[in-house]
Parts: structure tokens; sequence; C-alpha cells
């Protein structure tokens, strides 16, 4: 199951050590290893030192980007499914130093405070069969990188890396993945990425849907576009009747009820305001919505809740498979651990399905040591679950 995982990269090696240590990298991605940086994978894989890790994240010849294209084609065969969600997001890397390619004082979500960090844009696709990271890409601040000749080199940011906005780098991930084919109507994300109206315009242009998050502040044409008025503003004076309840999907305590109103906005019958409110607190969020085609209420409930994925996405991305884990500093470095931690994000995620191939072949494989045959079909409900990957390592998913 593991090996023809791994086949699926396994040309992007032109020669057989980074081949075999890429094999043992993700080995150990995917182990019980407390922590998932060079040092301990080399000690996983029974190497007395980690030269052959570092050398395939800095030195040995081969294109982090083609395999996050491998990455992106997986997913989609694993999880495309109807109803699938690209979702655009934001996570820290806390560093210390300063050399590391990106790093400054800036705020990070993940430290919830200005930490020096680093900060990656992600694009994760999600559908009813899963969710999985399938792109990245590194922000690189405009006055403490861009700008420093000497800096970037130490660092190995390529010459033609330059600055650009978050919406932006999301953008460049959100295109070539519908271009590559990945099934999927709508894009969500949080603020960050719902006030640009660059990158809403962009989708709106390729007939791409969207709920993006936005500010309370955030102004909206209402009565056919004759009136500029603050979203917080519709909010108040909605009448009781405007509400409705509905579940944003399922979270750990059962479905996520809220209050829900929508309000067409400017001239376009697909533009609307969307606005929840917790029926607890009373705290209001707020979506600008765009479809090009006609869609009920519950359909943009569910994508604005399917945003939620990103996060867990993260959490377990970092958890399980050492997101987070690495010590590397070059730039060239951080995008083929991210790439490879992904991947073995992805291959979880794809074993969890329970419709795919994979899963199938687990009633057969599932907490049965290696050269060993069930003696009785075994039962797939309920966690954990383990497999065999290969001869010596044991899977719980």
């Amino acid at each position: 199951m593991f090996d023809q995982f791994m086949a699926r990269i396994a040309s992007r090696f032109g020669r057989v050590e980074p081949r075999a240590s890429a094999r043992a990298y993700l080995l150990g991605l995917l182990s019980k290893a407390e922590r998932k940086n060079c040092w301990q994978l080399a000690e996983q894989a029974g190497l007395a030192r980690p030269g052959p890790m570092q050398r395939l994240l800095r030195y040995a010849r081969w294109d982090a980007d083609a395999v996050r294209d491998d990455l992106r084609a997986y997913a989609v065969e694993h999880l495309g499914a109807d109803g699938g969600v690209l979702i655009v997001d934001e996570t820290g890397f806390v560093k210390k130093g300063h050399a590391s390619a990106g790093v400054q004082r800036q705020y990070t979500g993940t430290a919830g405070r200005i930490e020096n960090s680093q900060v990656g844009v992600f694009l994760a696709y999600a559908t009813s069969r899963g969710r999985a990271l399938i792109d990245r890409r590194l922000y690189l601040p405009e006055q403490s990188w861009c700008g420093d000749p000497e800096r970037r080199h130490a660092a190995g940011i390529p010459d033609d890396v330059q600055f650009q906005t978050k919406p932006r780098l999301a953008w460049e991930m959100i295109a070539p993945a519908l271009e590559a084919g990945v099934k999927a109507r709508w894009v969500t994300g949080d603020e960050a990425y719902g006030q640009d109206p660059q990158l809403r315009a962009a989708l709106e242009a390729r007939g791409t849907g969207y709920v993006m998050a936005v500010a309370c502040s955030t102004r909206v044409r209402i009565n056919h576009g004759r009136t500029l008025v603050r979203a917080d503003t519709v909010a108040e004076r909605l009448p009781a009747t405007a509400w409705q309840r509905q579940s944003a999907g399922k979270g750990a305590k059962g479905p996520r009820h809220y209050d829900w109103a929508w309000i067409h906005t400017g001239t376009d019958e697909h533009r609307h305001l969307l606005i929840r409110r917790n029926r607890t607190s009373g705290e209001l969020a707020f979506y600008q919505c765009w479809s090009p085609t006609a869609v009920p209420l519950a359909e943009l409930v569910r994508v604005a809740g399917v945003r939620w994925s990103v996060e867990e996405c993260f959490q377990a991305a970092k958890g399980q498979v050492g997101l987070d884990h690495y010590q590397v500093r070059h730039w060239i470095s951080w995008h083929r651990h991210i790439t490879l931690a992904m991947f073995a994000l992805a291959f979880l995620t794809a074993l969890a399905d329970p419709v795919s191939d994979q899963a199938a072949a687990l009633v057969q494989l599932a907490q049965t040591p290696p050269g060993n045959s069930p003696t009785q079909p075994l039962q797939t409900a309920g966690r954990p679950r383990t497999c065999w990957i290969d001869h010596e390592t044991a899977l719980e998913y």
C-alpha cells in the first residue's frame, strides 16, 4: 500500500539515494517519532547521522513543485467528489533567530500574537470524503526580505521571487488547481482573503463561486445597488423573520447550529451578504458570496462551514506528520519538507476514506502484523485503526 503510494513520486528522484531517502523521510513522518526533524527521522530510518535527510532537503536534485503536482492529483483521485471546496488560509511557524527564509516579527494565529515567525499560505481541498493540504507558498515580507539582496542570497531565495500579498499567493495556488482539474465549485477563506477585491474579481471572472469572510465594517450595496451600508448595520436592521437556524456541519459535539440570514447585494441576483449569528453569544460573522448560478441558503451555509476544515488540516499536519518540526533555513528546504509533510497527510486521509480502494484493502491489513493473515473479516468501523505500511512500520489512523 505504501509502496504504491511511493511509486507515484519515485520518478521525481533521478538517483537511487534521494529516492531511498524520500521513502525513509515519508515513513518517518508517518511514524510515532516524537519530533520529525532530520536527526529524528534519520534515527527512525536506522541511520547513524542525518546527512541523507539533510541532502534530500537541500542539495539533492528533485523538484518539489512537481511532487506537489503529484500530491494534488493524488488528492483529487482519492478525495474528489461533488461539492468540493478549495480553502485558502495561512499558518505560522514560530522560529528563533533571523536567518530562516521569510522570518520576521509578525502576527501569527498559531501563537495568537506577534512572534518571530515564518508564515505559510496554504490551499486545502475538502469534500465529503476528506480534506487535505494540496499547495503551499512561503510568505516573503516586503520590507525586511524583498529589498535585502544579501539576506535573500543567504537564505537561497531565487531572484525571480518578489513580494506578493497573501491573497495574490492564494490566487497563484487556486488558478493552477482549477486548471489541473481539481473538482471544486467553491472557494472560501477568512477575512485576510475575503477583503481582497482582486481575488474575488478573479474568481468571478473564472466562474468559480466563493463564500469569503469579511469584516463587520465592510460596506455593501443593497436596494439593487443604490444604498451603500456597513455589514453590521444591515444585521442590526434585519427582522426576526429574516433569520433561519441551519447547521454549518458536524463538530466535535454534534451539528454546529447557528442563525443565518442572507441579503441580495449589488445588482447581481447571485451576489449576497451572508450573516451568521451565534445562538448563545449573539456574535456575528459576515461573508461576501457570489455564485455563477442561483443556489439556496443551505449551500452557502455549507461552504462557510467547510472553511474550518483547513484548521483541522493544520492541526493534523502539525500533530501527526511534523509539518512544523523542521529545522531548516533555506527557501528550497522549507518547500521540500512542507511538500513531503503534506503528501504524508494526504496518504493518511486517503486511508481513512471508507470508499477508497486503499481503505477496502485495510479490511485485510488492519491490525494484522507483517507475515500473518487475518483469520476472519475485520471491522473497519471505530477508532483508532492500525495498518502495516511496510514490514517495520505500523500506522494508526
